[in-house]
């Protein structure tokens, strides 16, 4: 049986478990080994830290967010530590549940300590040297501090709420973002989900900025399949393999930018990957990508930015 479909089932039944989060934490700690704080992973999201910063530059007439969020961080808070020590003031994380946890917070605080020391973080953003003294500090005092008092110092609050009904007033936010999350998120949640982050977002020098990772996440583990693999299947046998606990929508590029465009939410800036086209090819895909333009389909990622001004010059 391939490693794909082994974790399929295995999380198809933990998600109908109490604790399901913490029990698919345990699992891919020790099974699938899939949630180690890797240097291939940090370094990925101090690139999307980089690249939400240069965004938000761009539109805005900050150096930096004075109050940001960000949905979905998971288990290690990348992104919002690195907001944090390039001066941002306000930092939020919505999640449905808590995820992190002090350890894997002071494993976030020694990988940035790690980066520093090896000379490479001065080459993602500008960062203020009072603020990595405060992350040194609480790395040296780590013992001291309660989880509360950690994310009080880093100007991190989590929202562990419903992203539809967020707890935050109009026009307070300058920078939203997400960091390959949407992938995982469905239509009929998804865009309420962007509605309540067009409300929160400042009209005047706010920005999004979201990664979206469409490729299949199933083909991270298991190097026989592709990344196109979950396209051979119809609505009706994806809804068997998937889960609740790392849910994949499959919707693609062009889904995302109708989605974007029925909100009237501006895309101001895109890149994307153009994928592999040949590997596409390989798969049987099923039915409703089958009739839409390869080239298109074939899109694995994409970054999708928001200078919500032009938003508010068109109503």
């Amino acid at each position: 049986m391939k490693k794909w479909v082994q974790k399929a089932i295995v999380q198809k039944f933990i998600s109908y478990l109490p604790l399901s989060h913490k029990i698919n934490y345990i699992f891919q700690k020790y099974v699938t080994k899939g949630v180690t704080l890797s240097d291939e992973y940090f370094y990925d999201r101090l690139g999307h830290a980089r690249d939400h910063i240069k965004s938000f530059q761009k539109y805005s007439d900050k150096k930096v967010p004075e109050c940001s969020l960000e949905i979905g961080t998971g288990w290690y808070p990348i992104v919002p530590v690195s907001f944090f020590l390039a001066g941002t003031d306000k930092i939020y994380s919505v999640d449905i549940s808590f995820l992190t946890s002090k350890e894997r917070l002071g494993t976030t605080i020694q990988k940035f300590l790690e980066v520093y020391n090896s000379g490479q973080l001065k080459n993602y953003f500008d960062f203020q040297q009072s603020r990595f003294d405060i992350l040194k500090n609480l790395h040296n005092n780590y013992d001291k501090y309660s989880l509360d008092e950690v994310l009080q110092m880093l100007n991190l609050k989590y929202l562990i709420e419903d992203a539809r009904n967020l707890s935050l007033p109009d026009n307070s936010i300058d920078l939203v973002n997400s960091n390959n999350t949407f992938e995982h998120i469905y239509p009929n949640i998804l865009i309420p989900i962007l509605k309540e982050f067009r409300r929160v977002v400042k009209k005047q020098n706010g920005v999004m900025s979201h990664f979206i990772d469409m490729s299949d996440h199933f083909a991270h583990l298991d190097k026989s399949i592709n990344i196109y693999n979950f396209l051979r299947f119809s609505d009706k046998q994806w809804k068997w393999i998937d889960n609740s606990i790392q849910p994949q929508n499959r919707i693609r590029i062009f889904d995302y930018k109708q989605i974007f465009y029925d909100l009237k939410i501006p895309i101001s800036n895109e890149s994307f990957s153009k994928g592999n086209l040949n590997e596409l090819k390989s798969i049987q895909l099923a039915d409703k990508f089958a009739n839409q333009p390869l080239e298109e389909i074939a899109k694995s990622h994409c970054h999708f930015i928001s200078n919500m001004k032009q938003l508010e010059d068109r109503s």
